[in-house]
């Protein structure tokens, strides 16, 4: 392989007409000020992309550009370069070809890491230029843990069988550092946090034991035949959490914060006697990356603009509906974090408190002491709030006494457990709350959904069924000639079709004719004022807005249509 003579790369630059001179000094500035590649800092200033960059010096050298979002990989060719060595030098393997392999390289020009690379493998390499985001982001994704979970699964399973140790005591033992069942957790939480799980469920089978991740709302499943090693597990997630670990007939819950890959986790841990053993589910919590703010939650402009101006009134009930895990308390803690200033005053009551902020007092709810909802919003009360967050509304009495303080003066925030906007209103009223108090009180309500997003490296034109024609007509007939896409699966979503999620809302700003129908309880009058509304469009309608601009498919929006009743499918 011909070794690439060396170039000042800001001269190939000006030489090819993507920068100019006065550019080149400006990023030779910001080299000298912050130490940064000259590359790097042109990129940075804005002066060039990354691709172009990247073409310009592979068209000099005579190496490849690789673009990695459309490059369909072979993870089992690139397993066959140690973690190790691929993280240690930004190196990737691409294709086997006659005379060797052709490894894409955060920097091909690197002599020693060429030769590094070439001992390791045995045959020659012919080195791509690859964009190194993506090349980091291609490693997450391949190696992932599954190898190493097994392995010390097996481990930890010989030392089961090879000595009489209790489990209790094995999990326990003072020496934890490399204790495999300790080795054994962090690698499945290694793995969680890098294919950014949700929640982590060990199962024990009758002969099997089953780790499942929740990925964009997917569960995602790895089994091992290790089954005695789930008692081990167990226990240590207990000593963790604080619980006891001798009580294995009752359920119990708890939480822990670990550092995972230079992140702080909070887990939220839940454990369930079941027919071979406990079964526990871990809820993740990445508190290093903070709360949401409203324009970053996804929501279309007309909705964000109106969700704002609600919460910024000085009195009134805002509420947030939707199954769980439908996203809710991340649109509140969004909404707390526009209204935290040091001029107001906000309290919260949560079960349990998710995220920490500033300056605001959070309150975790306590039943075994008497700590209730209802509890903490009387007292709430006296603590002189101009803002108060209720976890979820449960009861009549907490339900009552948040809509009593939304009419003398306070904006109350809460959760509600409902399938729609629609129906929330006089969900309140079958709990038992005054109609006028209702009408007098609440002043919107947003439902929502989570709905996967199409995987942008192999999303392809789709066609509809009859059958999803028909679904279609339903929502929106105009709709029927629109275009849509499907994920076709790669090694960018795990063959799943998806890559991340996004939500869905639904906001019902209350008008006079709705008020009016509340007063008198009719929920059939509600609901038709509310499908008059014309700023009103129903969960239905804003998912397939998203399958329309291929963000997601139709098929994410008839599991939101599913999801409804036939009052709501039929009104939209």
């Amino acid at each position: 392989m011909a070794r690439p003579t060396k170039v000042r790369i800001g001269d190939l630059l000006v030489s090819k007409g993507l920068i100019t001179e006065d550019q080149l000094m400006k990023s030779l500035a910001e080299q000298k000020n912050t130490g940064k590649k000259i590359g790097k800092a042109v990129v940075d200033l804005g002066f060039t992309t990354d691709s172009l960059l990247l073409q310009a010096l592979a068209d000099h050298f005579g190496y490849p550009f690789v673009d990695l979002t459309h490059f369909k990989l072979n993870n089992d060719l690139i397993l066959g370069l140690p973690e190790t060595h691929a993280r240690r030098y930004r190196a990737l393997m691409l294709s086997e070809q006659p005379d060797g392999y052709l490894v894409g390289m955060a920097d091909p020009l690197d002599l020693l890491v060429i030769d590094e690379l070439q001992r390791h493998l045995k045959r020659p390499v012919h080195p791509a230029f690859v964009k190194e985001d993506d090349l980091l982001s291609a490693l997450d994704r391949v190696y992932r843990r599954q190898e190493q979970i097994a392995t010390i699964a097996t481990e930890l399973e010989d030392e089961l069988e090879e000595t009489d140790y209790d489990l209790e005591e094995l999990a326990t033992s003072s020496d934890t550092a490399e204790a495999p069942v300790v080795r054994l957790l962090q690698s499945i939480f290694e793995d969680a946090v890098q294919v950014r799980a949700s929640d982590i469920h060990i199962e024990p089978d009758e002969h099997v034991l089953r780790v499942r991740l929740r990925i964009d709302g997917e569960l995602q499943e790895q089994i091992m035949k290790e089954k005695r090693i789930a008692s081990a597990l167990v226990s240590r997630l207990k000593i963790m959490s604080g619980l006891d670990i001798s009580e294995k007939r009752l359920p119990q819950d708890g939480r822990f914060n670990i550092r995972i890959m230079n992140k702080s986790i909070d887990i939220r841990l839940s454990t369930l006697p079941v027919a071979y053993g406990e079964c526990v589910v871990m809820r993740l919590l990445d508190q290093s990356e903070g709360t949401l703010t409203i324009d970053k939650l996804g929501m279309p402009e007309n909705i964000s603009s109106r969700f704002q101006n609600l919460i910024e009134r000085p009195n009134g009930m805002v509420l947030v509906t939707g199954p769980t895990g439908s996203g809710k308390t991340t649109t509140l803690y969004s909404a707390l974090s526009q209204l935290n200033k040091p001029e107001i005053k906000i309290i919260t009551a949560e079960d349990p408190i998710e995220y920490r902020l500033p300056r605001i007092s959070q309150v975790q709810i306590n039943t075994k002491v008497g700590l209730t909802f209802s509890k903490v919003l009387r007292t709430a009360l006296r603590q002189d709030p101009d803002i108060i967050l209720v976890g979820e509304m449960r009861d009549h009495e907490t339900a009552e006494i948040g809509l009593r303080a939304a009419m003398t003066g306070h904006m109350v925030l809460s959760t509600l457990h409902t399938n729609d906007s629609v129906s929330t209103a006089m969900r309140l009223i079958d709990m038992g709350c005054d109609s006028y108090l209702v009408a007098s009180s609440l002043r919107a309500v947003v439902a929502q959904r989570l709905v996967r997003k199409v995987c942008v490296n192999c999303s392809a034109p789709y066609s509809l069924t009859p059958q999803e024609r028909a679904w279609l007509s339903h929502i929106e007939s105009e709709s029927l000639e629109a275009s849509f896409v499907l994920g076709r699966g790669c090694h960018h979503c795990n063959n799943t079709g998806y890559s991340g999620r996004m939500g869905v809302y639904e906001l019902l700003e209350l008008d006079e004719p709705m008020l009016q129908a509340l007063r008198r309880n009719d929920a059939a009058e509600f609901a038709t004022a509310a499908a008059a509304n014309p700023y009103f469009r129903s969960l239905s309608q804003c998912a397939l807005d998203y399958a329309k601009k291929g963000i997601t498919t139709v098929q994410e929006v008839f599991k939101i249509t599913a999801s409804l009743d036939d009052r709501t499918l039929g009104d939209s």
